[in-house]
């Protein structure tokens, strides 16, 4: 059986709620984009350790409270926290710009704004990462998904450019006033949506901890959920840091120059746009954990011809061929996650995919910092390209996820 004929034949109209929803979060993404360009620009103006914090400020109560802002999202009304969060998103913006205006880019104001908006996103992303499910039908959630993705690349193409931009003109204030007004936006779309596919709280309930905690035995015991996240692991640990920390460390090794590298990471989000225009427009494979368990092919093949060419046009076409891939794992496995989770922990399984990128992240960018002191960015890349074999082969071994289709599961 060919991967071609798993194909879903007729791909279902996306809603217009959806479209709607879409113009306020990638608004609301431009502005983070540009903000958060901006605050680390700002902070090194007081020194490397103190861009650290800066960025660090903003990671901490991310990371620390996660698991609690799915906890909340699963229990109140989705919605709501949608409008809550772009509500103090516009609030912590108007603070910002105005203080750096009379006072100037302190570090405690960044620090601040860093802390804000970190704990702002804990609550936040669980339900963003949720609403497709709540808004298209489970046999569209593929291409609707594609379509976020595409949108999400589109963004980080322009959004430095743009931040840039803002700063040059503005200072971190005229940044801070762009970030408001994509969130006002967004609160303007927040306040006319209404989820279509909603399924009201449980009637019993436990404390938040507990209910937090919930969704991470849940998704360690889902059969299909749990080989999912082990591979989300291994693909953020071992190919996200490929374009952050490999690309710019084989570009010094061969002297290809910054701006080669930019063109370099182009060509990664060039393929990884690709693949998210065609499932946007066509819809994913009908087997997608074994569409995603494969796409560590492509990534792979990329990351090794990356590691032994010497030709900077060579590297970029490499870039576009590991793009090709990582698209692939993105269009698949995102939708298959969220299609896989029961109605009544939609936030709480989003909260830990993002848990678990981040944590995996944050390991492994030091790890293999480290690394390729030791042993050079070659051999760190092919450690890269050999984790990834052994994470898509374990995929693969997995007959849940292999055999998985697009679904939606009842509530638990």
């Amino acid at each position: 059986m060919t991967i071609a004929r798993d194909r879903v034949a007729a791909p279902v109209k996306l809603p217009r709620i959806y479209f709607l929803w879409l113009s306020g979060a990638f608004t609301s993404q431009l502005g983070d984009v540009a903000m958060y360009f901006a605050l680390g620009w700002a902070a090194t103006a007081h020194g490397g350790g103190a861009a650290g914090l800066v960025l660090t400020a903003v990671a901490l109560p991310r990371t620390l409270f996660l698991l609690l802002g799915g906890a909340v999202a699963d229990r109140f009304s989705p919605r709501r926290i949608l409008i809550i969060g772009d509500a103090l998103m516009v609030a912590m913006t108007v603070v910002v710009g105005l203080t750096a205006v009379t006072q100037g880019s302190t570090l405690w104001l960044l620090l601040g704004a860093g802390v804000v908006i970190g704990t702002i996103d804990a609550f936040y992303l669980p339900v963003a990462g949720s609403m497709p499910r709540r808004l298209v039908a489970p046999d569209a959630l593929d291409r609707a998904v594609g379509l976020s993705q595409t949108g999400s690349q589109l963004i980080s193409l322009v959004g430095g450019s743009l931040g840039g931009a803002l700063v040059a003109a503005g200072g971190l204030a005229g940044a801070a006033l762009f970030d408001g007004l994509t969130f006002a936006f967004a609160l303007i779309v927040a306040v006319l949506i209404r989820p279509v596919f909603e399924v009201p709280p449980p009637a019993q309930r436990a404390s938040l901890l507990r209910e937090a905690g919930q969704g991470v035995t849940l998704s360690m015991r889902h059969p299909v959920l749990r080989p999912a996240l082990i591979l989300t692991g291994a693909v953020a640990g071992f190919a996200i840091p490929v374009g952050a920390l490999l690309v710019p460390l084989l570009a010094r090794e061969n002297h290809w120059g910054a701006q080669a590298a930019g063109v370099v990471l182009g060509g990664q989000a060039l393929g990884a746009l690709v693949v998210a225009l065609v499932v946007a427009r066509r819809g994913a494979l009908r087997r997608p954990g074994f569409v995603a368990a494969l796409s560590v092919v492509p990534m792979g093949l990329g990351i090794c011809v990356l590691a032994v060419t010497e030709q900077a046009a060579i590297a970029v076409a490499a870039a576009t061929v590991f793009g090709l891939g990582l698209g692939m794992f993105v269009t698949h496995l995102g939708p298959l996650m969220l299609g896989a989770s029961p109605d009544t922990h939609l936030a709480r399984v989003q909260s830990l995919i993002t848990l678990v990128q981040s944590l995996v992240l944050v390991v492994t960018l030091n790890l293999l910092g480290q690394l390729a002191d030791a042993i050079g960015a070659f051999t760190t890349a092919v450690v890269c390209a050999s984790v990834l074999a052994g994470a898509g082969l374990l995929a693969l071994a997995s007959a849940p996820l292999r055999n998985a289709a697009m679904q939606q599961e009842e509530a638990a």
